[in-house]
């Protein structure tokens, strides 16, 4: 032979081991303990799909737009004082001033 025949891995061994499922399964449940239940297809679909959806940050509202901007220390330091909602805090007080001034 010349070395035509190819060698499988430990990997691919296992991995074509797993193809076919051996007769009554890979896995027994004694019906005791339902932590130790196989999830059903199923089960295993909606996990997925929640844990999808889960991922990343939340939606925003889309009316507003995430920019880089920079603010004097002062500024932001009596914004942060009165705790959590500073940065709606800050839109608003910005969206006041425009009722009365030309962002120009």
């Amino acid at each position: 032979m010349s070395g035509s025949a190819k060698k499988m891995t430990e990997r691919e061994i296992i991995l074509e081991a797993m193809k076919t499922p051996p007769p009554g399964g890979y896995f027994v449940w004694d019906g005791k303990n339902e932590d130790d239940r196989p999830a059903t297809e199923e089960e295993l679909r909606a996990g997925i799909e929640a844990f999808r959806k889960s991922r990343g940050r939340p939606v925003g509202s889309g009316t507003k737009e995430q920019v880089a901007i920079r603010f004097d220390k002062d500024v932001l330091a009596a914004f942060r004082a009165d705790g959590p909602g500073w940065q709606t805090r800050m839109n608003n007080a910005l969206r006041d001033w425009l009722k009365t001034h030309s962002p120009a």
